[in-house]
């Protein structure tokens, strides 16, 4: 009897194609793209043994390995695997159920966010740069950030210049955290955010740059830093860098990106 391909093989192909690319993804900017595709070589050398030549002894030892293997992947790929769901159940995937009851009461067009103040940031970071005075900016798009907003002491005020300044002053005791803004506030100073371990990253880069790439590892946060030793502003997102940037690249950057929401 002939197999007829049908629907529902095309979207099984489809989803595990899907399934397949994002996990690429994820291992990727985790630095884990290679065990990703040897974890994968390793599955297509199972299946040939196992199922198509069936090599009795060999599949018994590859079986064994397989039962073994599945707890070790979870162990090796404990962080992915929380940033796979903690971005699943985020703001950014169910957002379009925000704007139901909205819908409904005839209030979507009535209630308009606030601007964000990017020239007031944006010059912060300008003078910051100019004194060589470090910093660590992390900006909230969608996803959630109250777990490291809980690391730092809460602030809860108006994006200011002058204030983020004197936060950042070398001896300010919130110095050396990161500063995290939530709906146009600054919510938060003196956060722990996760060190990235990306073996990819620069060498000449510091801590607070691995910190920047560890938080947009993990969230859809948009992160300046402006480096002590050099006085540099760099910028990251989705496990991305722009180093080196001007204030004007910086002010269009965030112009651009944060109305993206």
């Amino acid at each position: 009897m002939l197999y007829t391909f049908g629907i529902k093989d095309f979207i099984d192909i489809v989803m595990v194609a899907l399934l397949l690319y994002g996990a690429y993804r994820i291992m990727k900017t985790s630095g884990a793209a290679n065990i990703f595709v040897g974890i994968l070589t390793f599955i297509l050398f199972w299946f040939l043994i196992v199922h198509v030549f069936k090599l009795e002894l060999m599949s018994a030892i590859l079986n064994s390995l397989v039962n073994v293997g599945a707890i070790a992947l979870v162990v090796i790929f404990q962080n992915e695997i929380r940033r796979f769901f903690s971005r699943l159940g985020s703001r950014q995937n169910w957002h379009f159920l925000e704007k139901i009851p909205k819908i409904f009461s005839g209030k979507g067009d009535e209630e308009k966010q606030t601007s964000f103040p990017v020239m007031k940031l944006v010059m912060a970071c300008r003078d910051m740069s100019r004194s060589k005075t470090g910093a660590l900016i992390v900006i909230s798009r969608k996803n959630d950030l109250q777990e490291y907003i809980g690391s730092g002491d809460t602030i809860n005020a108006d994006i200011n210049t002058r204030l983020i300044e004197n936060i950042f002053f070398k001896n300010s005791p919130l110095h050396d955290g990161a500063m995290i803004i939530v709906d146009n506030r600054i919510r938060a100073a003196g956060a722990i955010l996760p060190v990235s371990g990306n073996p990819d990253i620069p060498r000449h880069l510091g801590l607070r740059h691995r910190a920047a790439m560890g938080i947009s590892e993990r969230t859809d946060a948009i992160v300046i830093i402006v480096s002590e030793e050099t006085g540099t502003i760099s910028i990251a997102m989705n496990a991305k860098y722009m180093l080196n940037v001007t204030p004007e690249q910086l002010e269009r950057f965030l112009t651009e990106n944060i109305r993206e929401q």
